[in-house]
């Protein structure tokens, strides 16, 4: 034994008993808060005490001392616990909760404590800690040789997904689309940085992300010998992440989790892939701040269940390219409109409400007995529904309804069980109904006194004694007493024994109703003991039709997802996209769905025409012409398309797409070290990788981050790379007028414009797209409108006329500044250098060394 292990055992049997048991717990969970429970309250002490009392803002105290030291303390009510578990997992914390488990009335010492569950981010299933209408995800991240595997978990519905990502950037993307609250990542992991700035961070020891191990656990959880019908057998990157992912989630789970019954792998194969960029810039639903205002989402869900919302932003963060999907989404969508179902439906979906995390609840044994009634509710409305779609034509509506059917018995069953409305726990009891158990039934009559009992006993003594004031009645201090009152007491037999006097009467007992009152006393604590018996085997009654409730909740969601989607639909005047195998986007009318629900002018509506004749857009106008509108609008309706959601057009027809790439705007990412020209050229540079033909590319103002040249450079080759290499399908908004001589150079491209009209010193935008480029930017008139002083303004107009008729070759303009060629200077290509010409005019193998020497002496000189 080590002199360190005996000195700390000494510190510790210097501690009282109850201290020596918290100490012992705490060394079992180092690294999370410890709700340490003591009677009607979680207590902390030492430093979870300190940082408790600085998160939740509650009381720093002392008690009594151990070791000689007083002991650091700050408690929460028991009743009150799920505020304060919400406030701390929103931080990104764990807490640990002890629960006292031994019998106080057998216990020597302090009575036995374990700890029952862990409370983490991304584990919570308790509806007060969970965000109701966004997901809630716990993930895993793995590297090998530069390359990924990543799973994530949805423990409120037992979603369980693995993917394999190439790239960082890929990576990256993942992350953004998944958002998890909670990140598992090995203590050798090499790309840190992925997600150093983001909350609730786990790092575990690598063995814990070993394949061996993995396979073992993932087998273990679904029962199976192995994996190959789940397909995922040869994604060991994956698997690695998915093996410590659901370790963790039992460890802290300390229960069976029979809801998670397989595991998917997320091909890339059938999505439309999104980069981190481009979800951030078409702000699906997050905005740039951060927020959800002025979001696709905020938009389009109107749905009517959270899980319903849930899917729906699923489908915005992962669009499919299966036509037959798509197609089968627009048809449902379209006879929900034509029929008004979806105006029926909804009122209906509201009251089923969040069965998913319902039925989590229920397999993980946490379930309350609200959230049974509320089950029973659920399943209550699925005839409703049923009639509802009975007749619908729509493939999709036809097994939405059939996998929704109504679940008879296990209604019927609830309603008998569960009693109309329950309280919030089961602890005091009173929630099985009466009439569902019959020995339950007879303790409950006993507990509530045998009313019966008591008054013939009340008759039978008036008349035996003649005493007709004579009542039997119960208090919850005294128990049961017999009452007579004062003038009548002198009537009272011997073997009454005085219990209490009050003020106009003496209460007695008789041994026969001491007898009775211990037998009710008795029967209250045999009626609690036989109801949550019976609470716990309604959970086993309920488990086995678990895949059955899970896939009647999906059916459910996804109904809702359709019918919130005709409903919008209907409301906003969207138009159903038809969507084919070519190349090509021909928007007629389109319009941007969130700008057009923000602006209280009209939206002016604009079309977009995008074929392989026509593939790229060069886009020019003034800013805040509406350029950026444009551009984005058109990837939203591509966007929308392809989740099979109707959208904001008069008119839609586009080839399905393989990515959307936005590049649209950036800013300093200086804690990377990154300025806003890198962030642009880091995210031109990934677009330029990936991009396909089958791509709609945005690109927005590049090369302004740099001097012009450099700029105009940069924009000139980037969009002959797409043009002529990629062949993508490209808006390529700019200012460097320049690139509109692009056309005439390239095959496929065209010049559109965004309209401005100038009165004097004021512009009028008119945000219409026309064909052809703009006669100029209007920066002077944009610059005014922002409130620039008007003697800068002035100036500037000034320097901008000498500036143009120095670029035209006015002599006068030239020889007050020094005859320099300003218009050679702003041509698009800069003329090769007299040095530049010579060495490329020399043949190396043609000179002899003598002449190599001259050519040498002669280019110093040019110098």
């Amino acid at each position: 034994m080590t002199k360190n292990t005996t000195k700390n055992q000494k510190q510790k049997s210097s501690h009282t008993p109850m201290m020596q048991q918290y100490l012992g717990l705490k060394a079992e969970n180092p690294e999370i808060l410890l709700f340490y429970r003591m009677g009607d309250f979680y207590e902390l002490f030492y430093d979870d005490a300190k940082r408790a009392s600085q998160l939740l803002d509650i009381s720093l105290t002392k008690r009594g001392a151990s070791a000689g030291e007083p002991i650091p303390m700050a408690g929460v009510p028991f009743h009150a616990v799920e505020g304060y578990l919400a406030k701390l997992v929103q931080l990104g914390e764990s807490v640990a909760i002890c629960e006292q488990v031994g019998d106080p009335a057998t216990s020597k010492g302090p009575v036995e404590r374990k700890v029952v569950r862990i409370v983490t981010p991304g584990t919570v299933s308790d509806e007060a800690l969970l965000s109701e209408r966004v997901d809630n995800l716990i993930a895993a991240i793995y590297q090998h040789k530069g390359k990924f595997g990543y799973s994530s978990l949805d423990i409120t519905s037992g979603r369980f997904m693995l993917s394999e990502p190439q790239t960082e950037e890929a990576m990256l993307a993942e992350l953004q689309r998944t958002n998890p609250k909670e990140l598992l990542f090995p203590e050798d992991l090499e790309s840190v940085r992925l997600f150093e700035m983001r909350n609730g961070n786990r790092r575990r020891p690598s063995w814990e992300f070993e394949l061996s191990t993995a396979k073992q656990q993932l087998n273990q959880q679904f029962g199976t010998k192995d994996l190959i019908g789940f397909g995922v057998e040869n994604s060991e990157l994956g698997l690695c992440a998915a093996g410590c992912l659901i370790q963790y989630v039992k460890d802290t789970q300390r229960t069976a989790l029979p809801h998670i019954r397989s595991l998917t792998i997320d091909r890339q194969d059938h999505s439309v892939i999104l980069d981190a960029a481009t979800r951030r810039n078409l702000e699906l639903t997050q905005n740039l701040a951060g927020g959800t205002d002025n979001t696709l989402a905020e938009v389009l869900d109107y749905s009517a269940t959270p899980m319903g919302s849930r899917m729906l932003k699923r489908w915005l963060h992962q669009p499919t390219r299966d036509l037959e999907v798509i197609n089968q989404r627009l048809d449902a969508i379209g006879e929900l409109i034509d029929t008004g179902l979806a105006q029926q439906l909804s009122p209906t979906l509201k009251l089923i409400g969040d069965v998913e995390r319902i039925l989590a609840r229920l397999a993980l044994r946490s379930a309350r007995p609200r959230d049974l009634a509320r089950l029973r509710n659920a399943l209550q409305m699925l005839p409703e529904v049923e009639s509802t779609i009975n007749e619908v034509s729509a493939h999709k509506l036809q097994q939405l309804r059939d996998d929704a059917k109504p679940i008879d018995a296990l209604c019927q069953l609830l309603e008998q069980a569960i009693i109309e409305n329950p309280p919030v726990v089961i602890r005091d009891g009173g929630v099985i109904a009466p009439g569902y158990n019959q020995e339950l039934d007879q303790w409950r009559d006993l507990a509530n006194g045998a009313t019966e009992y008591l008054n013939k006993l009340e008759s039978d003594e008036r008349e035996r004694h003649g005493i007709d004031t004579l009542k039997v009645g119960y208090n919850a201090v005294h128990g049961f007493y017999i009452q007579v009152s004062r003038g009548q007491s002198h009537l009272v037999p011997p073997h009454y024994v005085r219990r209490q006097t009050l003020k106009n009467a003496e209460r007695y007992i008789i041994p026969e109703l001491k007898e009775h009152e211990d037998k009710v006393l008795n029967s209250k604590s045999k009626a609690l003991a036989a109801e949550k018996k019976l609470w716990d085997e309604l959970f086993d009654l309920l488990l086995p039709h678990l895949a059955a409730l899970q896939s009647m909740s999906d059916a459910i969601a996804q109904l809702d997802v359709l019918q919130n989607l005709a409903e919008r639909a209907e409301t906003l005047e969207y138009c159903r996209p038809s969507l084919h195998q070519d190349i090509g986007i021909s928007i007629k009318n389109g319009r941007h769905p969130v700008v057009e629900q923000v602006l209280d002018a009209p939206f002016i509506a604009n079309p977009v025409e995008l074929a392989p004749e026509r593939k790229m857009l060069i886009i020019t106008g003034p800013n805040m012409g509406g350029k950026s509108t444009y551009m984005r609008q058109t990837a939203l309706i591509s966007l929308m398309a392809h989740i099979g959601s109707y959208v904001p057009a008069q008119s839609a027809t586009m080839g399905t797409l393989d990515r959307i790439f936005t590049r649209i705007g950036a800013s300093d990412d200086l804690a990377s070290g990154r300025s806003t020209f890198m962030v642009e050229m880091t995210e031109t540079a990934n677009i330029l990788h990936n991009a396909t033909q089958h791509s709609l590319v945005l690109m927005d103002e590049i090369g302004r981050g740099t001097s012009t040249y450099d700029g105009l450079s940069l924009a000139w080759a980037s969009a002959q790379w797409l043009a002529s290499q990629i062949n993508a399908l490209t808006l390529f908004a700019t200012h460097y007028f320049e690139l509109t001589e692009l056309p005439n150079q390239i095959n496929g491209l065209a010049n559109v414009h965004l309209d401005a009209v100038e009165h004097g010193d004021e512009i009028a935008f008119m945000h219409a797209v026309q064909e052809g480029a703009a006669s100029k930017s209007y920066g002077l008139a944009v610059a005014a409108l922002a409130g620039v002083p008007k003697a800068v303004i002035k100036q500037a107009r000034q320097k901008l006329n000498l500036l143009e008729q120095l670029s035209n070759g006015d002599p006068k303009a030239s020889s007050s500044h020094g005859s320099v060629d300003i218009a050679n200077q702003l041509s698009l290509i800069p003329e090769p250098s007299e040095v530049e010409q010579a060495i490329a005019d020399i043949d190396p193998d043609e000179l002899t060394p003598r002449q190599a020497l001259e050519e040498l002496y002669r280019l110093k000189k040019l110098i």
